[in-house]
């Protein structure tokens, strides 16, 4: 199988949260796709924490997009020029005020690798304590919940957490702390 060969890239709307290409391609048998349209996004990180006292944290918000109150992970989208790690611990501590000793890279998804080119990044944050407050962004406004293991696992059981890029992190570090195998 061999990759579709670019031949015009065309950017319809360009914003820092929301950036359209439209893209004219050939395929290798040499069909024509005159209008291939992606999103272009940066990295998403995310982090399933643990505080010291073995609390899971989550953060509930609005989401506009459904229209509703949702529960998830901490985390949010990486700068330019941080690691994946450092945009996971800055996002945590700014949704969270918590820091933690230690943590582990978990893998990365696509949310959809056909229309989109960003990745998201899921880490297991261990050790936690609360060592400042929230710093959000002006369009945030989040509760950070404090849960038990089983209540996270009832979360995702009862089709609770909506954000299928948290429930695929959910899911990985559940199975890195042994809670779950497959």
């Amino acid at each position: 199988m061999e990759k579709w060969k670019v031949l015009e890239s065309t950017y319809l709307h360009k914003e820092p949260w929301l950036t359209i290409r439209k893209d004219r391609c050939e395929t290798p048998g040499g069909k024509p796709i005159p209008a291939f349209y992606i999103n272009e996004y940066p990295d998403w990180v995310n982090a399933f924490c643990i505080t010291k006292e073995g609390k899971v944290l989550l953060v509930q918000q609005y989401r506009h997009g459904i229209g509703t109150i949702e529960t998830e992970l901490p985390g949010g989208v990486s700068e330019k020029g941080e690691s994946m790690e450092e945009a996971c611990r800055r996002e945590v501590f700014e949704e969270t005020g918590y820091t933690f000793e230690s943590w582990k890279c978990l893998g990365k998804v696509s949310a959809n690798p056909s229309t989109t080119t960003n990745f998201t990044h899921f880490f297991l944050a261990t050790g936690g304590v609360k060592t400042g407050e929230q710093n959000l962004d002006e369009s945030e406004e989040l509760e950070v919940l404090e849960v038990s293991m089983d209540e996270v696992k009832a979360l995702v059981r009862g089709n609770k957490m909506m954000q299928s890029l948290h429930v695929n992190a959910v899911f990985y570090a559940l199975m890195e702390l042994g809670e779950i195998r497959f």
